[in-house]
């Protein structure tokens, strides 16, 4: 006869709620723990920001004020340098960079990756979104300088060239890393992937700096300006990889590989597979 199994403890078998958010088993509920974990560490400086922007806190103001005179004095000094800066706040400013995110939004969508140009619009919009929002609660005045080399309208925190450009060098540099997996030689590969993420860092420090330097944002709204596009790019890619591994697709690493389409092939795989279609 079979020896009676000892009576087992449901309760005392089955982990607990944190050991299976941490069970490497479990990929789901440990992206989702992580994804929750970066986006409260990237939310907390915006918000310790606000903060102290809302109280006028003394060094913070002091310190916007101190570079603000300081850039403003070397605009007015260096004529030439100040239209060179105009320039580039033109030319990467909210307008153009929207308008070049679309123009990535409909290649994705030719290509067939239609839920990455889902991913990059949902990104952009709700990033503007919550941009022009912050902006009517806070309220806060730009600079006023004498001689003023530029002018905006609206308010100024956060900085929406500051949150534009971070969200639209985010969302580039994520839909052209899966091509720079393509690339045979390690080598070349790891030097475009340094080489895109240097330019979208690039790209967003200057279209920042300018708008100090013009004397239209405060340091703390171009700071605030990076900071919640750095959070909204961060929430949107870590939702789309929850999705990916919630209907069964490889895992992959956002920094590395980019933003994957879909069927969990980088997009010049997916187009060399329509082709032979």
């Amino acid at each position: 006869m079979r020896s009676p199994q000892p009576p087992t403890d449901e309760h005392s078998a089955k982990p607990g709620w944190w050991a299976r958010r941490l069970d490497p088993d479990r990929s789901l509920s440990l992206r989702l723990t992580f994804a929750a974990v970066a986006a409260v560490l990237v939310l907390v400086p915006f918000s310790v920001l606000s903060l102290l922007v809302i109280s006028a806190w003394w060094p913070l103001r002091s310190l916007d004020e101190g570079l603000a005179e300081s850039l403003h004095a070397e605009a007015v000094a260096h004529p030439g340098w100040a239209s060179a800066t105009q320039v580039w706040t033109d030319v990467f400013g909210p307008g153009p960079l929207r308008v070049l995110v679309l123009a990535v939004v409909v290649w994705l969508w030719w290509r067939g990756a239609r839920r990455v140009a889902l991913w990059a619009v949902t990104t952009m919009v709700t990033g503007g979104v919550l941009g022009a929002s912050l902006k009517l609660l806070f309220g806060r005045g730009r600079p006023e300088l004498l001689d003023p080399v530029s002018h905006a309208p609206g308010y100024a925190f956060p900085s929406g060239h500051a949150l534009t450009a971070a969200l639209a060098a985010g969302v580039l540099v994520l839909v052209f890393l899966p091509f720079v997996a393509e690339i045979g030689d390690a080598r070349r590969r790891r030097a475009a992937r340094w080489g895109l993420w240097a330019g979208a860092l690039l790209v967003t420090m200057v279209t920042g700096l300018s708008r100090i330097a013009l004397g239209v944002h405060w340091l703390s709204d171009v700071l605030g300006g990076w900071v919640l596009g750095a959070a909204v790019v961060a929430a949107t890619t870590a939702a789309f990889a929850t999705w990916r591994g919630r209907v069964g697709h490889r895992p992959t690493s956002p920094l590395n590989d980019g933003v994957v389409e879909e069927e969990g092939r980088p997009l010049p795989e997916r187009a060399a597979h329509h082709r032979q279609a």
